[in-house]
């Protein structure tokens, strides 16, 4: 089974009691740990994503969003990754949760209480299509010619590795295949982890050779 060596992850619940809005008396947050002690992941029981992922990991990048314009803004805040139903958030290394959490979770309650759009309008920054957006030297066009070995990685990537990761709060996809070399962007939790090149080298990269014999190797680009 392909995942992160870490501890069990403890989630903690925390229940708003201090709003009472007319349509909705209580809000509940759960909070997980992830294998980056810089992340945490924040499950707002409700729908985040439609479709696709989000990383935001500067100020600049999060204006698109209001929520991660507004989580940036928290001290400490130095990344917002918005899944499918989670928010995870990312701090500097060695800063302090203890304070930093509770204003994340009073951004979130006052969001999402609020029903508060997730993106500015007009804003085409949205979502990430996996292996399809720019942004990185490293990046590959797929040949051509490489066809079959490529939808055989994008499959695996799809179906075996991102749905794991996305458990521990992150997201890793597909940049480009090169020469045997496949190149992945890890995100949310996942960038930065200590335990990433492990799951990188010793998880990923072993299950992509295992079943596409034509991998050599994998990179975080």
């Amino acid at each position: 089974m392909l995942q992160c060596k870490h501890l069990p992850s403890r989630r903690t619940v925390f229940l708003d009691s201090l709003r009472h809005n007319s349509h909705m008396a209580y809000m509940l947050i759960q909070t997980e740990q992830t294998p980056n002690p810089s992340t945490l992941k924040f499950l707002p029981g409700r729908q985040v994503m439609a479709a696709g992922t989000r990383d935001f990991a500067s100020p600049e990048e999060a204006e698109a969003s209001p929520l991660a314009e507004a989580l940036f803004t928290l001290g400490d805040v130095t990344g917002v990754f918005f899944g499918s139903d989670f928010i995870s958030v990312t701090i500097a290394a060695g800063g302090d949760w203890s304070n930093t959490k509770p204003d994340v979770l009073t951004t979130l309650l006052d969001h999402f209480s609020a029903e508060m759009p997730l993106f500015k309008p007009g804003s085409a920054a949205g979502i990430d299509v996996p292996g399809e957006t720019a942004g990185s030297e490293a990046f590959f066009e797929d040949d051509p010619a490489d066809a079959e070995i490529t939808a055989q990685i994008r499959e695996l990537i799809e179906t075996r590795v991102r749905p794991a990761v996305a458990n521990d709060g992150g997201d890793i996809v597909y940049r480009g295949f090169d020469k045997g070399k496949v190149f992945l962007r890890m995100q949310g939790a996942c960038a930065g982890c200590p335990s990433s090149t492990a799951t990188l080298k010793n998880g990923i990269e072993s299950l992509l050779k295992h079943y596409v014999p034509e991998v050599t190797e994998v990179l975080s680009v």
